[in-house]
């Protein structure tokens, strides 16, 4: 079926047999990229099984600071995917800028692990001009349903008790094709692999890519290996207990297993995630699984998607798979139109429908391309179907913790006092713009010879950098000056909406006045 091609489309092809080569082909893994982003500190909710926050002597275990009940929330909506009971069901995560709402949908993809899709999306990407808004959503709605497939799959597991390699010159007078496979540089490579297990010992001959996969995994006698017969794959799980004496010095990254029990070939179970998206991807493209590579997606027509729902289900009911509902996270949903609220209503009755989690910082606005308003900028009928969790603005002290858990997460040292200016800042400006000023002020401070930031950098960076309130300030003093100013700048300030705007910029001035001397 499509869908076992498409479990064995992600694994090498391997010819297995004792007494023949192993045709493979050889990958190479690239190195990952750690980067420090906006939300990388999080590691989690932060709350155990009663659904209460945990705390250690430096802060919180998850690094989520706050928001406890918005937290507790969400922790329910955790348990409840877990358990299977939320599928189609949506979350809006409210609240005003920088009170962390994208912050708790990360905490719950990291308590949901890897074996439950999570997809990220801004609400600006569905707005592309190689798909059309519903396919874009189709898409991200697929990719957050996970189907799980169990099969079953043959492996030798066993101890190395010795690894014999002879080696001759090849034939020139002769040779048909296999002889050619197992000859390289006018050598004929050959060997035989003992394995034993408690019960067992058995003796496997061995072609030349089996040798050489052997040599690439540095096998010796003493290691337990198993091989995968479907795939041909080696994989070394340890070094055997029966042989921890047999070197005076080990290294600290050997691991010792026990010998293996039973017999040497045993059937074991494998299960393979995916997404339907990567299964309608693999069948609507002649590339296969590389067109998720190559990114060559493209619109997928709905006849592929009901071959493979209906696939998808016949397999569910002969219990060799089971659906896996994720969670789809939609930032900035105030962005989308009627059209996009429209088919997120129709999509969540669907029995393929992952969590919808989505965020705004809107207050009563007006839905995109139209003149109606409604709370959040979203239609009334998806508001009822929403479980709405309300986040509320950071106080002093959190707003410390989270500024020292920034700074730990990039590796900064700053004096109590900095920390102190940088904390009143936050409060007085932006969260935002107090985490930004971190790196600036840790450069500033490396240009004069120190690794801690002092209470001079934070001055000099918040001097450089303006935050929103100075650069309204700024705009308002020289807003004759600017292209496209729709302020008249003729009439008297003292009358009418002007006198509103100099009173405001007035007070502006006194807070920021108030807090430079202050600093």
């Amino acid at each position: 079926s499509f869908i076992h091609s498409f479990i064995h489309s992600f694994i090498p092809l391997f010819t297995f047999s004792m007494s023949n080569d192993i045709v493979f082909q050889s990958t190479t893994t690239a190195a990952r990229l750690e980067r420090i982003g906006a939300h990388s500190h999080i590691r989690g909710l932060g709350l155990n099984e009663l659904l209460e926050t945990t705390t250690t002597t430096s802060g919180t275990a998850s690094n989520m600071i706050g928001q406890v009940a918005a937290r507790r929330a969400m922790g329910l909506v955790w348990k409840m995917i877990q358990k299977g009971k939320i599928g189609g069901r949506s979350v809006l995560l409210a609240g005003p800028p920088s009170t962390g709402k994208t912050a708790l949908a990360m905490g719950l993809a990291q308590e949901l692990g890897d074996d439950v899709p999570f997809v990220n999306l801004s609400a600006s990407q569905v707005f592309s001009l190689d798909l059309s808004k519903t396919e874009a959503l189709t898409q991200a709605v697929r990719r957050a349903m996970g189907v799980r497939i169990v099969e079953e799959t043959e492996i030798i597991q066993g101890e190395v008790v010795e690894i014999q390699i002879d080696s001759l010159l090849g034939n020139a007078g002769g040779g048909g094709a296999e002889k050619q496979k197992s000859t390289t540089g006018g050598l004929t490579k050959s060997g035989r692999l003992t394995l034993c297990t408690t019960e067992m010992e058995t003796i496997y001959d061995l072609g030349a890519k089996m040798i050489d996969m052997l040599r690439s995994e540095k096998v010796s006698a003493g290691d337990v290996i198993r091989i995968d017969k479907a795939s041909g794959k080696i994989s070394k799980l340890g070094r055997s207990f029966s042989r921890s004496r047999d070197y005076d010095a080990v290294s600290s990254t050997t691991k010792f297993v026990q010998t293996p029990e039973g017999e040497l070939q045993k059937r074991q179970e494998v299960v393979h995630t995916v997404s339907l998206h990567e299964i309608d991807v693999i069948n609507s493209r002649q590339q296969g699984f590389l067109a998720l590579f190559a990114g060559d997606t493209g619109e997928i027509s709905q006849e592929i998607r009901n071959q493979i729902d209906a696939k998808v289900a016949e397999w569910k009911e002969e219990g060799r798979a089971t659906l896996v509902p994720g969670v789809l996270f939609i930032d900035e949903v105030h962005m989308l139109d009627m059209e996009c609220f429209s088919f997120l209503n129709r999509a969540l009755e669907s029995e393929l429908a992952p969590v919808l989690v989505i965020a705004t910082n809107r207050g009563v606005a007006k839905i995109r391309g139209t003149d109606y308003t409604s709370p959040h900028g979203i239609p009334l009928d998806l508001l009822d179907r929403l479980m709405i969790i309300s986040t509320q603005p950071y106080a002093v002290d959190e707003l410390r913790q989270i500024l020292h858990v920034r700074c730990q997460e990039e590796e900064v040292t700053m004096e109590p006092t900095a920390l102190e200016l940088l904390t009143r800042i936050a409060s007085e400006t932006s969260l935002r713009y107090a985490i930004h000023l971190i790196v600036t002020a840790q450069l500033f401070a490396k240009k004069q010879g120190r690794e801690k930031i002092t209470m001079p950098d934070i001055e000099r960076c918040f001097a450089l950098f303006v935050d929103v309130q100075r650069s309204t300030k700024l705009l308002m003093k020289y807003q004759g000056q600017f292209m496209f100013n729709e302020l008249n700048v003729e009439e008297e300030p003292s009358t009418g909406k002007d006198s509103k705007t100099q009173s405001a910029t007035e007070s502006e001035e006194s807070k920021t006045e108030a807090m430079e001397e202050s600093s």
